[in-house]
């Protein structure tokens, strides 16, 4: 018997990091995450979307910080000491998402994994992409581009945008 090589069966299962908001957990591909840090000073940004917190200095670097309590219709709430910034890397670049707390990162076997219902899909909410059927609970997983309302076009400007910033440097 040969031991299975897990890079032949990507679909087997999905490496997420568990987020909660709320009482409710959401998941992302860890290969999204570049990192999880403790809430640090944001600086609003005026005009922007209601969901855009600001941007922050992330060693040196700025980084646009979305509460995503916020950007989901979730009623606001104090920060603890278990908030978190969940730094992730989408095809709008670095972005910051402000978390009630990072609860665990954990393997999902596809066997445990199903699309969302028609009925419980709508505009609004048109980022869960899934449904994780854990022992204990239920996980939604979350596309991280429809999540920040990033469609191919701005995707697309986002990318000429960077390309100009990188010809001038």
């Amino acid at each position: 018997m040969s031991a299975r090589n897990p890079a032949e069966s990507p679909a087997a299962e999905e490496h997420v990091v568990i987020f909660r908001l709320d009482r409710e957990f959401y998941a992302i591909d860890i290969h999204s995450v570049q990192e999880i840090v403790r809430l640090q000073p944001i600086t609003a940004i005026p005009g922007s979307d209601p969901w855009v917190e600001g941007i922050t200095n992330l060693r040196g670097r700025v980084v646009p910080v979305v509460d995503l309590r916020r950007r989901c219709g979730i009623p606001e709430s104090e920060h603890t000491s278990e908030t978190r910034i969940v730094v992730v890397h989408c095809s709008a670049g670095t972005v910051g998402l402000i978390v009630d707390a990072v609860t665990e990162v954990l393997r999902i076997p596809a066997s445990a994994i199903e699309p969302p219902n028609a009925l419980s899909q709508s505009a609004a909410n048109g980022y869960l992409r899934a449904v994780a059927k854990l022992p204990d609970r239920l996980v939604s997983l979350v596309n991280l581009d429809a999540l920040l309302g990033l469609d191919e076009a701005t995707a697309a400007a986002v990318d000429e945008a960077q390309e100009a910033l990188d010809a001038a440097a």
